[in-house]
């Protein structure tokens, strides 16, 4: 077939998705990728890295309390966590990826995809064979991310590693430099650490800088505790190796590693997809509107509005789970507008990924956790909210004290003055992850206090610390 009704280039779990979204609803779908089915997050992010993290966070959690920490005689075996982070990772071959698409009625289509006119699409394979592709209804575009490599005098020529390769890697190098203090530089600096490596942070920006203050501070304090120096508030200046890898500062201080991990932020797989066809410009973020249709620079929908984005490619939350949620908004929207059928795009309607804007949770891997979802104090400024800002010392918590012994961390709720409800929550502290789901309920739901009051955390859990903080609020 080289007709289809909807066409998705970029088969990673956001395509995926959408495609099968598609077919649910009684239409068909080709997804186009050059790569591994099942995109980044599969081989190269989610699943791989928190396989990396996992055995040292369970190993952690062990030495904090007294009587398991008696039973462990070693330490990490990092053979062994290579081992499993290469099963969670399939051995970077989509064989049952490919299945599923099978399997699920989804046509593939292997080799680059490029938008070449109107609802059409040409994949060149790698052998420079051609196949002209056309949708009756939509195409999509869910191309995703790569690395930044920043322009440093002799970074390139250093052959750096990005999230790809740390995170591939079978081999711990004896001192490892990390440019970047974001969640990918964060939660590498915690796995390579644990695994043995010396490291470096370099953080010119700061460490963790969209996450709340408190909460940085106690990944950063963790960190210099397990040995990692963190650097802030300059960068590399030049790189070169010539069998180590040497790195210099402005400030005139040098640092020699084994390997340098540059991870200072992502940039849109959409400079060879075809976006000068369409009047947009190659290599820039897709602007969407409500419904995820691309927008032009007239700030309308592209042509007829066939043209669609979603997942990190639009800029909105670059997070797997938000791009998942877009891809079965857009897939469901673009069915019904192919049947005819009503399209819900009210805030929080079934075609309008709102979560996007208002209630994004992530959980950064490190040690201890961070859980957040919503604003921040900062973000909730730049949105003109007023809020009143309520914390509370994990370490307080019953739960929290059996959970670990030594336990320490912070836990924090906004509350909008105006709608009395929850607009932000954040948490750092062993194991906080198990907090986040509530937290986004709430804020999703946009739940009163005076209700949210009665849900009763069970005793003794580190969820206790929901009533701590609506007692600390008054109520």
């Amino acid at each position: 077939m080289s007709e289809y009704d909807v066409i998705v280039i970029g088969a990673g779990p956001v395509g995926e998705n959408v495609a099968d979204r598609v077919v649910r609803g009684g239409l068909t779908a080709a997804i186009v990728e050059s790569e591994l089915v099942g995109g980044e997050c599969s081989y190269w992010a989610c699943m791989p890295t928190k396989a990396l993290l996992r055995d040292a966070a369970a190993l952690r959690a062990a030495r904090r309390l007294p009587g398991a920490a008696a039973a462990i005689t070693g330490g990490l075996d990092p053979a062994a966590v290579f081992a499993r982070r290469d099963r969670f990772a399939s051995n970077w071959q989509d064989d049952g990826q490919v299945g599923w698409l099978d399997q699920v009625g989804i046509s593939l289509v292997r080799g680059h995809g490029r938008i070449t006119g109107r609802k059409t699409v040409t994949v060149t394979a790698g052998d420079g064979a051609t196949v002209e592709l056309t949708a009756r209804h939509a195409v999509v575009v869910a191309t995703g991310t790569s690395a930044i490599v920043p322009a440093i005098p002799g970074l390139a020529d250093a052959e750096p590693w990005t999230s790809r390769e740390a995170v591939s890697t079978s081999r711990v190098p004896d001192r490892l430099v990390i440019v970047g203090g974001g969640v990918v530089g964060m939660e590498m600096a915690t796995a390579f650490s644990a695994l043995g490596s010396t490291v470096t942070v370099v953080a010119r920006d700061g460490v963790l800088p969209n996450v709340e203050p408190y909460a940085a501070d106690h990944v950063v304090a963790s960190l210099r505790q397990d040995g990692v120096e963190v650097l802030v508030g300059d960068g590399p200046s030049a790189v070169s190796r010539d069998g180590v890898v040497h790195v210099s500062f402005t400030d005139g201080r040098s640092l020699e590693a084994d390997e340098i991990l540059v991870a200072t932020g992502r940039r849109p797989n959409s400079d060879d997809i075809g976006l000068d066809q369409v009047g947009l410009t190659p290599g820039d973020w897709l602007t969407v509107d409500d419904t995820l249709r691309v927008l032009g620079a007239d700030g309308r929908p592209v042509d007829d509005g066939w043209l669609y984005a979603a997942g990190d490619v639009n800029h909105r939350a670059l997070l797997t789970h938000q791009g998942k949620y877009q891809a079965r908004a857009v897939g469901d929207v673009v069915v019904a507008r192919a049947t005819g059928a009503p399209v819900d795009d009210r805030p929080w309607g079934r075609h309008t990924p709102t979560a996007d804007h208002r209630a994004v949770p992530q959980v950064i891997f490190t040690d201890p956790e961070i859980a957040s979802v919503g604003h921040t104090v900062a973000s909730a400024e730049r949105a003109g909210l007023r809020v009143r800002v309520i914390e509370y010392d994990l370490a307080a918590v019953a739960g929290a004290s059996l959970h670990a012994d030594g336990y320490a961390g912070r836990a924090s709720m906004l509350i909008d003055e105006e709608g009395d409800r929850i607009v932000g929550f954040t948490a750092v502290g062993p194991d906080v992850a198990e907090l986040l789901h509530a937290a986004t309920i709430a804020i999703t739901a946009e739940v009163p206090l005076e209700r949210l009051w009665h849900a009763v955390p069970a005793y003794p859990t580190v969820s206790e610390v929901w009533l701590r903080l609506l007692e600390t609020a008054g109520l």
